[in-house]
């Protein structure tokens, strides 16, 4: 037990120290977890540690992270994706297996060899990959979108790959796998016994695994959950979603298919079931630990005295397979027409081998069919590309986005409209405002330099001018100097608060509607000279909480009265702590700032709860405008001719 305690902790505090130093660097936990391993590597080695061993156990959070990530697809969802799967990803899988398979060949390895290099080295790493896209919030993205598309049919392939290598086992090799296989003991007998089957007995077995698996997820689990969820214990839940996982794992180990493909079918399966969101939150800790633990078993898995004696052939080798994948999934890219930096993520992303190269390889000396020799090498091939691949994210980060996310450095439009408005950005936010504008009757300039948005827009019939309205010089182009308003509503803050700093400088007979990220924007654009700045949240959410109180029984007509007086309340103790605010102070650090805020939003709290009649009988008339005697009387307070709406 001890052996086993002191091992964890040599793992956890490899994990613990390395993974923020790399994050810190910018290096990405993936790169963290593998540099943590190749500095346990001596350690592990002086304790005669099996790391494959290890290994095996920790490859269970790529079959957790599988799962999940059936849980989020909905079978429809698929379906939807089924274009990809067998066209992008087949086309992957089968063009880099022959390419690889024809250079094998024509280095001297026999067709039987060759091909079996060809499938070890055709798939790309599910965990490195599908961990980088989580953590870069890429995954909905179409490189994204396609990366892992390439990956389900890479795991579905694995089925094949091990029902058909076994047929180019080598009679010479059957020493090598005898020995191979005693080194597992009786563990083989099952494997024995469903060798023995007969082709038919082989398939029928499988269909009865997945059917199971089926089986279970789309009737058995619902009850059974419930059953556990009247316990009302969190722990219980817990184990029974990972004992379905382990079952899984289990089963699909038994009749030699891939456990991680039956449990990416089990959780789509689940995909529907209201107990899908409690399956996520409890497995998701383990998914990340054991994912950690696998990085870790494969730095430490790499042989640095037999890579020191064929340094250049290995290295070379293995960057001459990252350089082949590169240019088949490169072509495939241009094939189905990827775009700009998605193209390049796509191919940078899938250049690596993969873990699964790891269970072939064992499976293919295990069955006569490669000899250790050659196997070693690929292992030490398959574990330095990926060593390698968060270096390739790197480079696409440091290298590669940044010349997509400036637009290519292309061209602004020449720009041959007029009107009194200007509007500075069609997103979410500038589109709503531009298409009230237009069907008021109002012509508008619109400028923005996110072009593949652009696309789309004018796809739809949107006459948009591509250019960076922070531009002087564009915004001359648009007419900025007859415009009776400018509408700024780009994303960057920074950049907001410097244009309508330049606007109010120098074109001060333009009125500036500003769009505000939060509250200390909105104290920066008032600094700037601003006085009609609207938080781009800020509306929505009263309108949340008016449909609260109707949820609530409140009357319409009182809810929305309600919802008036805070949004005037608010905007009145905004207009107090302006000249509080410090820009250069973080706000909850700022003594002055933190209790002016706290007095007043109690006398808010106090005066809403009392709805007394003063303020409230002047704001909830009905939804009607007020008199020109309520505005005389209340223009100290709200200032509408010079309103800071946020």
């Amino acid at each position: 037990m001890s052996d086993i305690l002191e091992l964890a902790l040599l793992f956890l505090a490899a994990g613990v120290i390395a993974v923020p130093i790399a994050a810190r660097l910018g290096l990405g936990s993936v790169l963290g977890y593998l540099i943590a391993g190749i500095a346990l590597s001596p350690v592990l080695a002086i304790f005669d540690v099996d790391v494959i061993e290890i290994q095996h156990f920790a490859e269970f959070g790529v079959v957790v992270m599988l799962f999940l990530i059936g849980l989020e697809l909905e079978p429809k969802v698929l379906w939807q994706m089924r274009t990809k799967l067998l066209g992008l990803g087949g086309l992957q899988v089968v063009g880099t297996l022959g390419a690889v398979m024809a250079i094998a060949m024509a280095l001297g390895q026999p067709w039987t060899v060759a091909l079996a290099i060809g499938a070890v080295l055709s798939l790309s790493s599910t965990a490195i990959v599908l961990q980088t896209l989580t953590e870069k919030g890429l995954l909905r993205s179409d490189g994204g979108q396609s990366s892992f598309s390439v990956l389900l049919t890479q795991d579905i392939a694995v089925i094949p790959m091990l029902a058909f290598l076994p047929l180019l086992a080598m009679p010479e090799l059957m020493g090598e796998a005898a020995a191979h296989g005693d080194d597992h003991g009786e563990a083989s007998a099952l494997d024995a016994w469903i060798a023995g089957l007969s082709g038919w007995g082989r398939a029928g077995l499988t269909l009865g695994a997945i059917a199971a698996v089926i089986l279970v997820g789309n009737f058995l689990t619902r009850p059974v959950f419930g059953f556990i969820a009247r316990a009302n214990l969190r722990e219980l839940f817990t184990a029974t979603a990972l004992t379905i996982v382990v079952g899984i794992t289990v089963l699909m180990t038994l009749v030699g298919l891939s456990p991680a493909l039956g449990s990416f079918l089990a959780g789509v399966v689940l995909a529907n079931s209201e107990y899908r969101h409690e399956l996520e939150a409890d497995l998701e800790p383990f998914r990340g630990l054991l994912l950690g633990l696998f990085f870790i078993t494969v730095g430490a898995g790499i042989d640095f005295g037999m890579l020191s004696e064929n340094l250049f052939v290995i290295v070379g080798l293995t960057l001459g397979l990252i350089a082949l994948k590169f240019a088949i999934l490169w072509g495939l890219a241009l094939l189905f027409k990827m775009q700009g930096a998605d193209k390049w993520f796509f191919a940078l992303s899938l250049a690596q081998a993969g873990e699964f190269g790891f269970v072939l390889l064992s499976f293919a000396t295990g069955n006569a069919i490669l000899p250790d020799a050659i196997a070693d090498r690929l292992l030490l091939i398959v574990a330095l590309s990926m060593l390698l691949t968060p270096l390739l994210f790197l480079a696409y980060d440091k290298l590669i986005a940044p010349r997509f996310s400036a637009a290519q450095e292309l061209e602004p439009d020449e720009i041959d409209a007029d009107g009194p408005v200007i509007i500075a950005g069609h997103g979410r936010f500038g589109g709503v405002i531009n298409r009230i504008l237009t069907s008021a009757g109002y012509k508008t300039v619109v400028l923005d330099n996110a072009i593949g948005h652009l696309e789309v827009l004018r796809a739809f019939g949107f006459r948009v001018f591509y250019g960076d309205p922070t531009r002087p010089d564009l915004l001359h182009a648009a007419g900025i100097e007859e415009a009776r308003l400018i509408v700024v509503a780009i994303d960057d803050p920074h950049q907001t608060t410097e244009l309508v700093r330049y606007i109010v400088d120098h074109y001060p007979h333009v009125h500036v509607t500003a769009r505000a990220r939060d509250r200390n924007h909105v104290y920066e654009l008032w600094a700037a000279g601003c006085r009609d700045i609207i938080r781009d949240t800020f509306d929505s959410a009263v309108r949340g909480g008016r449909s609260a109180l109707e949820a609530l029984e409140w009357h319409p007509f009182d809810a929305e009265r309600k919802v008036k007086d805070f949004v005037a309340r608010d905007q009145h103790a905004m207009r107090r702590m302006a000249d509080l605010y410090d820009p250069d102070t973080p706000s909850h650090e700022n003594d002055a700032y933190v209790q002016r805020a706290r007095e007043l939003m109690r006398e808010q709290d106090e005066a809403m709860q009392q709805d007394s009649p003063d303020y409230t009988d002047w704001i909830g008339r009905a939804w009607t405008p007020p008199r020109p005697r309520d505005i005389e009387a209340n223009e100290e307070e709200t200032e509408p001719s010079k309103k800071a709406s946020s």
